[in-house]
Formats: C-alpha cells, structure tokens, sequence
C-alpha cells in the first residue's frame, strides 16, 4: 500500500483527534492499545503496526499488540534489546526512518514484506520502556507529519502502559503483603489477639505489617512496623525484613539485640531503606513485656482501673538511618491481667492537617480493656474511616490472666533473663547474641 498524504489543516486535525481521542481512555489498557494501532494504520495509511513494550529484567522488547504482521512476529513475540528496528530505537532514544528496508535494519521485519518502517520511541521519564512502529508493503516515504502524529500515539500507549504496570505492581505488592501477614493469629495461651490490615486508598500498599509468632521457650514475639515509601519494592523489603527479624528473635535474648542486627542487615543488603519497628517479648506467664522500639509510634496500653496511655519508652533511631547507631535499648514493662496491649502503624492516627498527637489522643480515648477483636473494632470504626490515605496495621492483645507456665518455669525465666529486672527499666543496652539460652531459644 501507498500512503497518501493528508492534506492542509483539516487532515492533520482529524489525524490527531483519532488519536487523542478521549473515549479511548475508558477502553481497559489491551482493547486501548488495540484500538489505537488500528487507528494508526488508518490515519497513516499503513499496512503494519506493532507496539513493543520493554522487559527489563530479561533485556527484551515483547510484542504487546500488533496489527498486519506474520505469525512470526504477532503479539508476545520477543526481540532482544539492541536487535532490529526496536534496539536502534531504543539506542537513539529518537524516530527513525527507513524508506527502503533492507535485511540489516531488521531481518525479521523485512522477512515478513515490509518494504519501508518507521518507529519512535515510548518514553517515560526519559527512559524507554517500548517501541512504536508502522510499516508498509510498498515503497513508501513518512512525511515530518506521519512522524509527529505517530509519536502522539506513542505517547498515548505510554501512558497507558504505564498505568497499567502501576495496577500491576500495586496487586503484586498487596499480594505480596497479604501473604507474609499472619491468616490466622497463633492460638497462644495466655492471651486474646486481634489484627487488622487495611491498604491505603491514597498512597497505595507499602511496607506495612505486623506479625506474631511464639517462640521454643515460650515466649510470645510481637512485631508491627513500617517501611518507607509505597508499592511493590517496599513490601518487598517488608517481606525481607519481616523473615530476617523472624530468625533473629530465635538467637538474640532481648528485643534490642534483635533489632540491632536487623539493622545492620538493612546497611548491608537493603542500603538506601529506611523502617520502623516495634519489637516487643511477652514472657511465659504473660505478666511483663519487653519492648523496643525503632523510630516506631509508641505503643498504647489500657488496664482494669487505670488510665489509658501511651507507654513511655524511649524510641531509638529508625532501621537503615545510620550505621553507627547508639546502642539500642529495650524497656520490660508489667502487662497487668485483663490489660489490653495496642501497637499500631502511622495511617492509624496520622491525618493531613493536624499534629499526630491529635490523632493519638484520639487513639487513646478509644480504647479500653476488653476482648482484642472489641478492641480492634472499636478503634477502627473511630479512627479508620472508610477510605484511610495510608496504609493501617493494628495488633491488640489482652492478657487474659490465664498463665500456663509453673512456678518452677517463670524461676527459669527470671534467671534466663538476667535475675528480677526492675519493671519499666529503661535506658538498657541492646547486647549482641548471647551463647547461653534465652527468651529466644530452645
């Protein structure tokens, strides 16, 4: 086929209305993409259309749509970076040309009758992330206006691309966070357990989680915390994280010890993430807690006759702030029977405009000792809301007064413990592993 050209303003105004076209946006991303070359082929008057998308982790560009063109090189066919058409492309990051195509531009191509090419590239963010070309079976010359209009559809299947991987990443990513989130709290004695999970509207899911797990000496770990930004690299990192923390808490006695290494796990293999987190121990008899916390929003704790606070522990740095951290120190703390303990995300209490402490206060006036799933439930309906902006991670945990542990076992685990530490003790070191049992062993 022979193109033939537009003529004056009125064709170059039709050219672009096809392409810009606004019911094209409620088309979902394939039917758009679709539509778009077979618009492109009319309105350039071309035989083929392809729309190459990037692969970067396997340095391919894959035929996402295509349009006049031979088995051989239909949709989900894959060219590596650098080859054909596409690589120069990519290479120049700028339109190319071809009026005569010959088997060195593009061999596949030209084994398939295309006589003359012309292709730009898809931006995003100055990057490329695929290839836009349309061909013909005849000789053929692309005028200056066949380019600018063929860009404008790139950039129109840019944008769509792009929204797509971002719905993508964002169904991986709470996937992802969905999976390592307990499906069921461990049946514990001792103890009532209730969670919730709600991904933020706004921001997207990131690297929030909780997540409990008991220990060989029975002792009760709990975690809940949060890694910077959003998205599928951060619950990632989340992921990582939340695996690593699980096998330190079985070698180190303390939970200052644990986060401690997970720190320097940060530095070394997650260099360039940042994360809060709230580590804390609930003894056998599940009458004190150890806790401590990193960077992390201090805990609320409610119990029978006395007024709901937030615990006052002193906060260490943030994981993967500074290699050189001060040591890190862990608080123990009496966890009264009947006492409801409440650990929490920022998304719980943070809202645009006002000071968090309002938004604790708030907390704090919704809570009161009971069943955790009361608890839970109750603090949701008052803070969450329907749409939150950021991601919400809740744990709460009564003390049910419900002791399995004998005497002779709590006598083994004040002495694994380093003898009768004063309760609400602050300031301690966070040591390195120890070599003789603790908290954390068998």
């Amino acid at each position: 086929m022979i193109g033939v050209q537009g003529g004056g303003s009125d064709e170059r105004l039709r050219r672009i209305e096809a392409i810009t076209d606004a019911a094209l946006s409620k088309l979902d991303v394939d039917d758009l993409l679709d539509e778009l070359l077979d618009r492109v082929r009319e309105v350039l008057r071309v035989d083929t259309a392809a729309i190459l998308l990037l692969d970067v982790h396997a340095r391919q560009f894959v035929a996402t749509a295509t349009r006049g063109l031979a088995d051989e090189v239909r949709q989900g066919s894959r060219i590596s970076v650098g080859r054909g058409l596409a690589g120069r492309i990519a290479r120049e990051k700028q339109p190319v040309v071809l009026d005569e195509v010959t088997a060195a531009d593009d061999p596949t191509l030209f084994d398939s009758g295309v006589c003359s090419l012309l292709g730009v590239p898809m931006l995003a963010g100055g990057e490329v992330i695929g290839v836009l070309h349309v061909g013909c079976l005849q000789p053929h010359r692309f005028t200056d206006d066949d380019v600018q209009v063929l860009q404008l559809a790139a950039d129109r299947a840019s944008l769509a691309s792009r929204s797509r991987a971002s719905s993508i990443d964002r169904t991986a990513a709470l996937a992802l966070q969905r999976s390592l989130l307990p499906t069921h709290l461990p049946d514990a004695p001792g103890v009532d357990m209730a969670a919730r999970y709600v991904p933020g509207h706004d921001a997207g899911v990131g690297g929030d989680w909780y997540d409990v797990f008991t220990l060989p000496s029975g002792w009760l770990g709990v975690v809940i915390g949060d890694v910077s930004g959003h998205g599928l690299r951060s619950a990632v990192v989340m992921g990582r994280l939340r695996s690593a923390l699980r096998a330190y808490a079985l070698i180190c006695d303390d939970p200052a010890s644990a986060l401690t290494l997970l720190d320097r796990k940060i530095h070394h293999f997650e260099a360039g993430n940042l994360a809060t987190v709230l580590y804390a121990m609930i003894s056998p008899d599940r009458t004190t807690i150890r806790m401590s916390l990193a960077g992390h929003l201090q805990p609320v704790l409610a119990a029978p006759g006395q007024s709901v606070e937030t615990l006052d522990l002193p906060v260490d740095l943030p994981l993967g702030v500074r290699p050189d951290r001060p040591a890190r120190r862990f608080t123990e703390v009496a966890f009264p029977a009947e006492a409801v303990l409440v650990c929490y995300t920022d998304g719980l209490v943070e809202r645009r405009g006002e000071v968090i402490d309002t938004g604790i206060e708030r907390l704090c006036a919704a809570v009161e000792p009971g069943a955790a799933e009361a608890v839970c439930a109750r603090i949701m309906t008052t803070l969450a809301g329907e749409q939150p902006t950021d991601d919400i991670a809740l744990l709460a945990i009564q003390a049910t007064g419900k002791s399995r542990v004998s005497p002779g076992a709590d006598r083994h685990r004040r002495a694994a413990a380093g003898g009768t530490r004063p309760l609400r003790q602050r300031g301690q070191p966070g040591p390195g592993p120890q070599r003789q049992p603790g908290p954390g062993r068998v």
